[in-house]
């Protein structure tokens, strides 16, 4: 029997790489939606993205191995050579279109046009047993900032999805700020809204969508955010990225991924 030939060095290499990368962001992603499953309101949601985050990173392993092992290579005879062909093409191509979304996130996460605008809006964040992650306080802080840039701005804080208490999300945004000093006066809030589209539809009744308003969300989240915001109406959008939690990152990265897909 013939033995099966070992892919040369270049591609050991790079299916090396490839594997652990794809070995970690599956691990991120594994860890970061289970802990958050057992905590936030929107359990429903979150069961769901955590099934198709599953199903990418299936579609990528499987292409990651095939670089590395070649194992659609492994059929011998001419019909299963072909099938193995046929899926090949079909995994590299799911990868491709996966990296190609990655990508949009994470250039749109790097982008910052910020500037004066008399609102600016603050997305809100799903609560974790009525507190908010580590992402909402840092666009809540990149509010703060702003406010003391262009002190004669007014935030809308936006997010309904009450937790057990009647807490929503822009009532929790709403406490810390007054807490870090910042008036009342200096403050909207938009506490009805379930998702980001309803966010910015709200919002869109509050002020008027001709005039420029900043836009701060968590930097993976700006692109379709953006993509949001101008649907609703808003022609002049300034964006201003939050970071966010480095260790959390890959498993929001692929939530955008999985939302632009299905958009």
């Amino acid at each position: 029997m013939k033995e099966r030939k070992r892919p040369c060095l270049a591609r050991r290499i790079i299916g090396d790489i490839l594997l652990a990368l794809t070995i970690l962001l599956a691990a991120d992603v594994v860890i970061v939606m289970i802990h958050k499953i057992n905590l936030v309101v929107l359990k429903q949601t979150y069961q769901k993205i955590f099934v198709y985050e599953i199903l990418l990173l299936v579609v990528l392993l499987i292409f990651v191995l095939d670089v590395r092992f070649g194992i659609f290579s492994w059929f011998k005879n001419k019909a299963t050579r072909i099938i193995g062909w046929i899926f090949r093409v079909i995994f590299a191509l799911g990868s491709a279109i996966i990296l190609f979304f990655c990508g949009k996130v994470l250039v749109n996460s790097v982008i910052n046009t910020s500037g004066p605008a008399q609102y600016a809006i603050v997305l809100g964040m799903a609560l974790e047993n009525g507190k908010p992650t580590k992402d909402l306080l840092f666009r809540v802080e990149t509010g703060r900032k702003y406010l003391e840039e262009y002190p004669d701005a007014i935030l809308i804080l936006t997010g309904g999805n009450a937790d057990e208490s009647g807490k929503t999300e822009a009532d929790v945004m709403h406490d810390l700020l007054v807490q870090d000093g910042v008036a009342e006066d200096s403050m909207y809030l938009e506490d009805k809204a379930q998702t980001t589209v309803e966010n910015f539809m709200n919002t869109a009744q509050m002020v008027d969508p001709a005039e420029p308003i900043v836009l701060i969300s968590s930097d993976y989240h700006m692109g379709r955010a953006l993509k949001e915001a101008k649907k609703a109406g808003f022609e002049q959008v300034l964006r201003l990225p939050a970071k966010s939690e480095f260790l959390t990152f890959g498993s929001s990265m692929m939530w955008e991924v999985i939302m632009e897909i299905r958009n």
